[in-house]
């Protein structure tokens, strides 16, 4: 059995077209594994005038469902190492279509915060189980270029949530377009089970899960948090700002969010490829002052609302961009066997960010404070930066020390 970190001679090394096809396989993967979170901020004007939802109670729904994906990451990380990625990623799609299902079917608010904290476990997969089909299957040399591709089916997912599942919605409510979403989930998931090669014969048991991150895992795990607490506050609300502060109808403010997942899919690809060694430890914290910016542009909407829309795109190209040069850096440096781990622990930091920004978010925008809101998403990003400008500093001066 090939080691981890060493691509296989599998059928997609050898045929083109079936290297292709896993490239699309797992961004299709990234992009059902949080489509929920879009799709109830996309969705949230609409959500909070036929659920009842409150401002703080949308941002409640955010929280448990990534608090749950925090909670279970470094657990599917050594479930992924195990069981290998075939099977992950089949469960990973075919939980992602129950959880959109449930929440179409949701009749008020306890079924669907039900249903969102099911939709937490494929979060928890999603990382590690694509970065180990990738470290299985992809020749170094184009991991960085696969790894951005599929980080960016998450902004994928974005795009998909704001233009035609939000415009779908307009025509047959937004029920229907959740049914959608799972529906094209569950088909993606019986692809995976039919094109995916077989599973390796799981390694013999290892040490336990480590549930604290250590060394670089341990610094891109809290500039994860911190990045993640400010974009979820962006996903969540940013739709509902259209509205409520700018005067747009549902359809235009879920927009705001496909024009963001646009910016994110084109970031995410572009700066994962120059992410090289020497050069991708530096990216994390240029990437987050850019995001800071962003979060500057949003908050001006409020005197000059086109704004808005350079802000979106401006949080796409650099505050999502920031968590693909994190798993890049993952894949760089993962000890043999730990990939699943390494990924699931940068992850869990990127979820409760996730869990934490919204409801902080949710208590400003309740009360219709949407300027201090932006300028508490721009303190999260420039805690971010400072975070990855002191790990790069401290780890150029280690490598200095070692050379000499």
């Amino acid at each position: 059995m090939a080691s981890e970190g060493t691509a296989t001679a599998s059928p997609t090394e050898k045929d083109g077209g079936a290297g292709r096809g896993l490239t699309v396989l797992l961004t299709g993967a990234m992009a059902f594994s949080m489509l929920q979170l879009f799709l109830l901020g996309a969705l949230g004007p609409r959500l909070v005038t036929e659920l009842g939802l409150s401002p703080a109670l949308l941002g409640l729904t955010t929280a448990i469902g990534f608090g749950t994906a925090a909670a279970l990451s470094p657990a599917g990380g050594r479930i992924v190492d195990r069981i290998g990625p075939r099977r992950s990623l089949v469960a990973l799609l075919l939980l992602s279509a129950a959880a959109l299902a449930l929440i179409g079917a949701a009749p008020g608010v306890g079924l669907l915060l039900a249903a969102v904290a099911l939709g937490g476990v494929p979060q928890a997969l999603a990382n590690p189980a694509t970065n180990k089909a990738v470290l299985r299957a992809v020749p170094p040399a184009r991991r960085g270029a696969v790894t951005g591709l599929k980080q960016s089916g998450v902004q994928l997912g974005a795009f998909a949530a704001g233009a035609p599942l939000a415009a779908l919605a307009g025509g047959i409510g937004w029920r229907g377009a959740v049914w959608t979403g799972a529906a094209a989930a569950l088909l993606t998931g019986l692809w995976a089970l039919r094109v995916l090669p077989a599973d390796p014969p799981a390694p013999p048991a290892g040490p336990r899960t480590e549930l604290v991150p250590r060394g670089m895992v341990a610094w891109l795990a809290a500039f994860s948090l911190l990045l993640g607490a400010g974009i979820a506050s962006v996903n969540t609300y940013l739709a509902l700002f259209g509205a409520q502060c700018l005067g747009m109808g549902p359809t235009a403010a879920g927009a705001l969010v496909a024009v963001l997942g646009v910016a994110g899919i084109a970031g995410r690809v572009g700066w994962s490829r120059v992410a090289r060694p020497g050069r991708a430890e530096w990216l994390p914290g240029r990437l987050a002052c850019g995001a800071l910016v962003a979060a500057a542009l949003l908050g001006a909407a409020l005197v000059a609302g086109p704004l808005v829309w350079v802000g979106a795109v401006a949080v796409g190209v650099f505050a999502v961009s920031g968590n693909a040069v994190s798993m890049v850096l993952v894949l760089q440096r993962a000890t043999p066997g730990r990939a699943g781990q390494d990924s699931a622990l940068v992850a869990a930091g990127f979820f409760a960010g996730f869990a934490l920004g919204p409801p902080l978010f949710g208590l400003l925008a309740q009360n219709g404070r949407y300027g201090p809101g932006w300028l508490l998403v721009a303190a999260e990003f420039a805690a971010a930066a400072a975070v990855a400008f002191l790990w790069a500093v401290r780890d150029r001066r280690r490598g200095t020390e070692r050379a000499a």
